[in-house]
Formats: C-alpha cells, sequence, structure tokens
C-alpha cells in the first residue's frame, strides 16, 4: 500500500506489515552499540556470553531504529509522516547477529482530537519479529495523524437579500439564536 493514509483511512483492527525486512549483522550491533549505547554485551563477544545475555545483543535502542526504518520505508503509509506523541515499548527478547527483522503494525484505538479539527491520534501496536517469528520489540505508539483536507467551499453567488429571505423563512438557521422569533 502506497497511498498515504489520512485520520479517516484507520480503523481499528487495521493491520500493516513493513515491505521490508532488516539484517542485524555482529558489526552493525558493535557499531551501533559503541556509537550510542557502549555496554560491554553490546561491544563484544566474550564480554557478552558472560553478561545477562549470554551471547552478543542489539542495544534496544538499536531495534527501535531499525523498527523505525521498516515502519519509514514500506510499513504504514502516515500522511505527513510518521509524527510520534508518546509511546510505550518492551524488549521481550534480545535481537542477536543474523536476525532478519519484520514489523507487523495493528490499529487499536481511534482518537480525533477535541481541540486541533485538523487531526487525530492513532495508537499503533507495532511487533518487530525476528525471522522465527519471535517477538524482539513490542512498540506501542500514539501517532499524530491528519484529517484529510477539505476542499475549498465554492464562492457563492447569493446575495444580502437571499440571506435576509432565508433567514426570514426558517424558524431556526445559522444565524438565529435560542429564543430568536422569525414572524
Amino acid at each position: 500500500m502506497s497511498q498515504e493514509l489520512y485520520f479517516e483511512d484507520f480503523y481499528v483492527g487495521q493491520k500493516f506489515h513493513s515491505a521490508g525486512t532488516a539484517k542485524v549483522s555482529a558489526e552493525e550491533i558493535k557499531e551501533f552499540g559503541q556509537k550510542y549505547d557502549p555496554q560491554p554485551f553490546h561491544l563484544d563477544e566474550a564480554a557478552a556470553a558472560n553478561s545477562l545475555f549470554a551471547g552478543l545483543a542489539a542495544s534496544g535502542w538499536h531495534t527501535v531504529a531499525l523498527t523505525m526504518r521498516l515502519l519509514v520505508t514500506g510499513g504504514v503509509p502516515i500522511a505527513g509522516g510518521i509524527v510520534g506523541a508518546g509511546a510505550e515499548i518492551a524488549f521481550p527478547r534480545p535481537t542477536r547477529p543474523g536476525d532478519e527483522l519484520q514489523v507487523v503494525s495493528e490499529v487499536t484505538e481511534i482518537t480525533p482530537s477535541r481541540t486541533k479539527p485538523d487531526r487525530g491520534i492513532v495508537v499503533l501496536r507495532n511487533e518487530t519479529r525476528n525471522q522465527r517469528g519471535e517477538v524482539v520489540l513490542v512498540l506501542t505508539a500514539k501517532l499524530v495523524v491528519p484529517r484529510k483536507p477539505q476542499a475549498p467551499a465554492s464562492p457563492s453567488n447569493s446575495t444580502g437579500d437571499d440571506v435576509v429571505a432565508a433567514t426570514n423563512a426558517h424558524e431556526h438557521n445559522a444565524y438565529s439564536l435560542p429564543g430568536d422569533r422569525h414572524e
């Protein structure tokens, strides 16, 4: 699905699958770890073997970054881009060298904005899975999604006399206030 989606296009239970996958190598795990999360279990196989992970494991933030790439490049085509308003993250198991990741997403909630009529919030539960179908990341994100643009109103050909006539012809109309009487 390459067409951009607006708030009105989403429904609870709607599912998306990333178009591609991301294969993770030991070198990438170490590079990301060295640059962004320099803990021994992301940098060195021997140190990782003696850790809670019992082997080299990708940083959770590396997995989040790969998930985002998969969502943006072929997961959920939201008009205006994927804009987060908040999220919950869980890492049920580590991402390992050789894992090939894909993302499965499901819409769990849709809420129109009470203060901004041009948008709403779509809650998307994303599961990043490895090649064995094991979930390595659950990212539940609140996304700001724009509404479809409204077509410009056509110019009116009415005159001021038409408005007066319409006002006098209807008991209640756009110009009436409670208690108004039109006779």
